[in-house]
């Protein structure tokens, strides 16, 4: 059985790179392998990269006014062709609809912020700050930018990145997921619809070998990075090695922290959109549930709500609540992870292995009781439909639980009182929380500003550190 090659794209043009290296791209509701995708080198990587760079010269002399209405042409094709571009991720990544609709509505939300960078990344003026010389900044382009993106979410992700650096005269090379590759492409051939010119925007298929060739390329200014901590690292170490300046996103352990006083229905519905919302595959997942005085109830009520989630195929499947998580790999090591659990003689209080399809990669929703904080299921990132549950006996011992976690990303408190809210707030060691809401994920205006762990780096994506990242300031002092 023959399956379609998923072509890059250099200097405008689809091609087929000259290489023997495919990994399957699966349709992870059917475990069904629905195309392959090339494994660039470091010769494609040049290629795009020269592309770019030579694009670079005009791209960046361009008046902001014409690239913006670039992207104004761009945001239109997007919203024209929304549910086509939903379906895809559905079909590659197994995303339910809703999810992937979320998934491109949060991507069009920094498209539509890229329309507004003639105000973002406009300079200042000041008249005689010394006698007779005036003063001036502005915010420049930096060149070749490049973008490695994870597989849970194809459109989002890959949009925190390129339409900033491109609305601010940069080109942009970018690396997708392997897994993921056709969602990437798609958004691709409708930039260039919109009038794009040739080389602005390139993308290259590949793993290591391309990540690699990225961070050590001399004419790539700028590396932006979303995925697990190790490689967050790895990215970081080696593209500022090499000069460049790197906003890298790792992973994350977020905690859903219950008081007694929270209102149970919002909670319950907040928690299990938080812990298997896309099936627990993204950084902003709620994977340590604690509950404060009231846990056997609430854990009770958790399970009976799991329960009621329907796991099945997201591609033909409407009706579907949950889907699957991407590839037989990952289903394999969460299952090794489940009955770990088990034999450390924790309380799978919910079994995720039992009652799935047959068919696809299904893991379902997981909750493993009794958690403390020496066990490593509560320090390590699962990234799967996994909640670990624990039982503080106070907010001051959950804060100092949650404090000793490696990660800084994300946590939420639920709960009406706004004493211990306030508290929560100014204590809890992480750079996103959310009161009375599973997932505290900023919109487009907002940096997503993870700590420790959880990003390696001074600018994060999104808001005008977003912008920031991708322009440096020039300061004048003119006298006449």
């Amino acid at each position: 059985m023959s399956f379609d090659t998923v072509p890059v794209l250099i200097d405008g043009q689809w091609t087929h790179p000259n290489t023997q290296l495919f990994n399957p791209v699966y349709n992870p509701s059917a475990g069904e392998i629905i195309a392959q995708v090339p494994l660039c080198g470091p010769s494609e990587v040049d290629q795009a990269v020269q592309a770019a760079r030579k694009a670079y010269a005009t791209w960046s002399k361009t008046p902001v006014y014409d690239r913006v209405a670039i992207l104004f042409k761009y945001r239109h094709l997007l919203n024209e062709n929304f549910e086509e571009l939903s379906r895809i991720i559905v079909r590659e990544n197994g995303k339910t609809i809703e999810e992937a609709r979320g998934d491109m509505r949060r991507g069009l939300e920094v498209a539509d912020y890229a329309c507004t960078i003639g105000e973002l990344a406009k300079g200042e003026y000041l008249p005689e700050l010394a006698s007779g010389i005036d003063a001036h900044t502005s915010r420049e382009p930096i060149g070749v930018c490049a973008g490695i993106t994870p597989f849970n979410f194809p459109a989002m992700v890959p949009m925190w990145m390129y339409p900033i650096a491109i609305a601010c005269g940069n080109t942009f090379v970018l690396k997708p997921s392997e897994k993921v590759p056709l969602t990437a492409n798609r958004l691709a051939e409708l930039f260039l619809q919109a009038g794009l010119p040739e080389g602005v925007f390139n993308i290259v298929h590949g793993g290591r070998d391309v990540v690699d060739a990225l961070c050590a390329h001399s004419d790539i200014a700028s590396i932006s990075f979303v995925g697990s901590t190790g490689v967050a690292r790895h990215v970081y170490t080696e593209a500022c090695r090499h000069g460049k300046r790197v906003q890298a996103a790792g992973g994350a352990k977020n905690v859903l922290l219950v008081l007694p006083d929270a209102k149970l229905d919002a909670t319950l519905q907040a928690i299990l959109s938080s812990a298997f919302g896309c099936a627990g595959q993204r950084c902003m997942a709620g994977s340590l549930l604690m509950g404060v005085g009231n846990g056997e109830e609430l854990r009770e009520q958790v399970v009976a709500a799991m329960d009621d989630l329907v796991v099945g195929n997201t591609y033909d499947d409407s009706t579907a609540q949950m889907g699957p998580v991407i590839d037989g790999l990952a289903r394999n090591r969460l299952f090794a992870r489940i009955a770990g659990a088990k034999s450390e003689g924790l309380i799978l209080a919910r079994d995720g292995r039992q009652d799935v399809p047959d068919n696809g990669f299904f893991v379902g929703p997981t909750l493993v009781d009794q958690v403390d904080p020496e066990r490593a299921i509560f320090s390590d990132e699962l990234f799967g439909p996994v909640l670990s549950m624990l039982h503080p006996k106070t907010l001051d011992e959950a804060l100092e639980w949650f404090n000793r976690l490696p990660f800084g990303n994300a946590a939420t408190l639920f709960t009406q009182d706004g004493g211990a809210t306030r508290k929560f707030v100014r204590e809890v060691e992480c750079g996103m929380i959310g009161i009375n809401l599973g997932v505290p994920a900023p919109v487009a205006l907002f940096p997503f500003s993870g700590w420790d762990e959880s990003f390696f780096g001074d600018l994060h994506v999104q808001g005008r550190e977003g912008m920031m990242f991708y322009t440096r300031q020039k300061t004048v002092l003119s006298h006449w």
